[in-house]
């Protein structure tokens, strides 16, 4: 498992999945052309990009390039950054018919293929195995999961109004889950909004719990 600065673009949820097998970090997934119309998404694929900057992996395909192209034309060059797959002919396994183009997509490439893809691309990689920052008490003051439980947003019966209201709030996607929440806020804010943030909802949480 490796961490990298930057959040990756792919596709679909299957190669969210793989890539998820390899990268800690945020993976954002476009829904294929899905980008085209979600002007909620590419918002939010603008302030990651400022904030930390993207990596975009699609399939290299025809479609995977005018999905890259869309990206490329929203994203300053300053905070984009490209990584491409190899054209291997094959079939994902659990599909039943392979691709138009007759290639393997970003969820048909093995682990260490991805991982070149991602150097080549100049990636930022922050660790490469070894040991990984302490959960509850990560380096730079960041949320955790216990966090999103005090702050009333996960583990709760109305956790998932909460954080919808919250995501309206600061203008963030509503599709996020608890975990996507958590990887966003930790990358679009800074140690003082997060501890103001943290503390402002762990009050309105106990008053609620006293009502």
């Amino acid at each position: 498992m490796i961490r990298i600065k930057e959040a990756v673009v792919v596709e679909g949820k299957y190669d969210k999945i793989k890539l998820s097998a390899l990268i800690d970090g945020i993976i954002v997934v476009t829904d294929g052309f899905g980008i085209f119309r979600d002007r909620e998404k590419m918002k939010y694929l603008r302030r990651l990009a400022e904030k930390q900057g993207l990596v975009v992996l699609t399939d290299s395909d025809g479609a995977g390039f005018v999905i890259r192209g869309k990206i490329s034309s929203c994203i300053p060059p300053s905070q984009l950054k490209h990584a491409y797959i190899p054209d291997m002919p094959g079939k994902e396994k659990r599909k039943t018919a392979p691709s138009k183009a007759g290639t393997l997509g970003v969820e048909g490439m093995d682990l260490q293929t991805l991982q070149e893809a991602l150097r080549r691309a100049g990636a930022t990689l922050l660790t490469d195995g070894g040991a990984e920052p302490d959960a509850q008490h990560p380096a730079g003051g960041r949320l955790t999961k216990a966090d999103l439980f005090e702050m009333g947003l996960s583990g709760r019966e109305d956790s998932a109004r909460r954080r919808k209201a919250l995501q309206r709030e600061l203008g963030l996607p509503a599709y996020l889950s608890a975990v996507g929440l958590l990887q966003a806020l930790n990358a679009l804010y800074s140690e003082e909004e997060l501890t103001e943030l943290r503390e402002r909802l762990q009050q309105q949480t106990e008053r609620d719990e006293v009502v």
